[in-house]
């Protein structure tokens, strides 16, 4: 299910649940067993409307939703305790425990405890525990749930964080083999073309300068992230001319991969376009191998005004990692993208399969 669609459902649900809630309340207080002064009713009818309608912002504003149902649920049951469950204040006390810290929701609980204690005197002793082991229960659920959203989040921030360091070793060589070959070019010039204007012999001057501070403000920037010395000397960077090379062991695996290239552009990519357009082909293709139960992938590049476009589309099931919100491979596709200053879209398709879709400029952004 797409994003917008899971977004619409979420909407519809809550809309649904705090009108519930809003009718059983409603229901309760008019509980035909009763029979009181219509007024005091009517307000009790409008206290129960209120916490409902409170329900609809507990996600944004949940501290002040669980006190609204807190205070407005104490008059019905007050009126009628033996309904046992304080239905807004349950509601309001997961979406609390869910989004804010013990500190903040143990306390909310506490009282909530509370408040469906007050069925004392009308029910059974065990009736009580059992509605407050329901309430302590529809805390832990959030407290868990809030629990699996922060890990995945901080999951997320680790991707992002090691492939930035992976494109900045990669960058690193990509560029200094290119600077470093300016510089020695432009020296060899400079002794070379005595006999050209000084004009010229200036301008491969300042070639050679800028050449030289680029490669130190490169070494310093990203000197954090240099492999340590004294290892292997890395293999050659791969580019999209070795992607019959990337899909063979594909296709052994028995993914049937299908490469298709339309290049109008009229000379060789830039190679840090070159390299991390490789990678992102690489990533889908792993994801589409590894999760999507995939048996054939298309691979397209089009390389034409200035932008170099990726499709990756596989007849899968349409998913992309294990299970939601954990998905590296995208995160990661997504920062190769944008630091490119390009764009990355990854998702099911209508009809069945997964499509990622990439646009890389094939010039540095000014």
């Amino acid at each position: 299910m797409r994003g917008p669609d899971r977004s619409r459902l979420q909407r519809i649900a809550d809309v649904a649940l705090a009108l519930f809630v809003g009718v059983y309340l409603v229901a309760v207080v008019l509980d035909p067993s009763r029979q009181d002064n219509s007024w005091f009713v009517l307000g009790l009818c409008l206290l129960a409307i209120g916490q409902g309608v409170a329900l609809l912002w507990r996600w944004s504003h949940p501290l002040q939703v669980t006190v609204i149902a807190v205070v407005a649920g104490l008059p019905i049951q007050l009126y009628a305790p033996n309904t046992l469950f304080p239905a807004a204040s349950l509601v309001a006390i997961y979406a609390l425990a869910a989004t804010r810290p013990p500190w903040v929701s143990l306390p909310a609980l506490a009282v909530v405890l509370g408040l469906t204690a007050l069925a004392f005197a009308e029910l059974p002793a065990g009736d009580i525990g059992f509605g407050m082991a329901v309430a302590a229960g529809v805390w832990a659920l959030g407290e868990a749930a809030r629990n699996r959203h922060k890990a995945i989040a901080e999951g997320a921030r680790r991707a992002v964080g090691e492939e930035q360091a992976r494109i900045a070793r990669e960058l690193h060589d990509v560029i200094a083999h290119s600077v470093s070959v300016i510089v020695v070019q432009a020296a060899a010039a400079d002794d070379i073309f005595d006999e050209r204007p000084d004009q010229a012999r200036a301008a491969l001057r300042s070639i050679e300068s800028a050449g030289r501070e680029a490669l130190a403000e490169l070494r310093r920037l990203l000197a954090p992230v240099r492999a340590p010395d004294g290892g292997d000397p890395p293999a050659p960077q791969p580019g999209l001319e070795r992607l019959d090379e990337l899909a063979a062991p594909l296709r052994a695996a028995g993914l049937a991969v299908a490469v298709h290239r339309d290049d109008t552009a009229g000379g060789p990519l830039p190679a840090g376009v070159d390299l991390s357009a490789y990678r992102i082909v690489q990533e889908a293709l792993t994801n589409t191998l590894r999760h999507a139960g995939a048996a054939r992938a298309e691979v397209t590049l089009r390389a034409r005004d200035g932008m170099l476009e990726l499709d990756v589309i596989d007849d899968g099931a349409g998913t992309a990692a294990p299970s939601p919100g954990t998905g590296r491979g995208i995160a990661g596709m997504r920062e190769r993208a944008a630091m490119l200053g390009g764009t990355l879209d990854a998702g099911p398709l209508p009809g069945g399969g997964f499509r990622v879709h990439a646009v890389l400029p094939l010039e540095a952004p000014r």
